[in-house]
């Protein structure tokens, strides 16, 4: 790139007329928040997408994604750059305990015949989510072998999605898993110097990736499901979005199927078809 080109693109600010415009063009496209306070923030993160499409302000980015061919082209990118994705395997234990001595003993005693227990993972950033609630299934079914499961996975990047589906990981994002887990579902690289893991096929197999915008109309995925994770994605929604969303989520939601939410997060006095079981456990009315 011009050394000219990368030295204004690093000199760049974001003036508050830039920041408000996209700031309300995110939220409108997909519900996340962006106050003021995240004006440094946003800009920082925005910078990579100066340095791709070669553009030397802040101005002449936000008219690109405003113009006919931005619309068309960088919107996906836009938002992949500004939406958050941090998550861990087996993040809040007590939502997998609770699929496992709880909702999979019921589902087994009402099994029907070629009936496989189907599960999203709503919000699933890197793949870590999935491919715990997978050896949570794959556990039970080891003990249980008429039991079959199939996990749909979304999140509204596909940078992030790419990244899930290949399921490849450092070392150190395993460290807390026990080692008879990571020894049946995670195989180390032949080369040792890059100190990562990948969850093996048989799990990968059972996992399918969409992308997924949350202010999408419908969530038009072929599935209605038996559990739902959708945790520590309202934090990033007000509270009218946030009720919008749990609504949307229960239309794919079998009636006496689970809803797991984040434990920062609340649904309380939302006018939703969900009895609360635990803190952040719901069940489909």
């Amino acid at each position: 790139m011009d050394p000219t080109l990368l030295q204004q693109i690093f000199n760049a600010k974001m003036t508050d007329d830039d920041f408000n415009r996209l700031s309300d063009f995110i939220y409108k496209q997909s519900g996340i928040k962006m106050p003021y306070v995240k004006l440094i923030m946003l800009q920082s993160r925005l910078q990579k997408r100066l340095k791709e499409l070669k553009i030397s302000t802040y101005k002449d980015y936000v008219d690109y994604v405003f113009s006919e061919e931005g619309q068309k082209n960088e919107i996906i990118h836009m938002l992949d750059v500004v939406s958050t994705n941090k998550t861990d395997f087996f993040r809040e234990p007590v939502h997998f305990d609770f699929l496992n001595t709880d909702v999979l003993p019921k589902f087994m005693n009402n099994i029907h015949l070629n009936y496989n227990f189907k599960v999203w993972s709503a919000g699933c950033s890197s793949g870590e989510e999935p491919y715990t609630i997978a050896i949570t299934l794959q556990e039970f079914k080891n003990r249980n072998p008429r039991f079959d499961y199939f996990i749909t996975a979304t999140d509204i990047s596909l940078q992030i999605l790419q990244h899930a589906s290949l399921a490849v990981y450092k070392e150190e994002r395993i460290s807390n898993i026990p080692l008879e887990i990571k020894r049946k579902y995670f195989l180390r690289s032949k080369d040792h110097e890059k100190k990562t893991v990948r969850v093996v096929k048989e799990l990968r197999n059972k996992v399918a990736y969409y992308r997924l915008n949350f202010m999408n109309d419908t969530y038009n995925l072929p599935d209605v499901f038996d559990v739902i994770f959708c945790r520590n994605v309202l934090i990033y929604f007000n509270r009218e979005t946030q009720e919008q969303v749990i609504n949307k989520l229960c239309l794919k939601l079998k009636s006496g199927g689970y809803l797991f939410i984040g434990h920062s997060e609340s649904i309380l006095g939302m006018k939703v078809p969900l009895e609360q079981i635990k803190p952040t456990i719901f069940k489909r009315i």
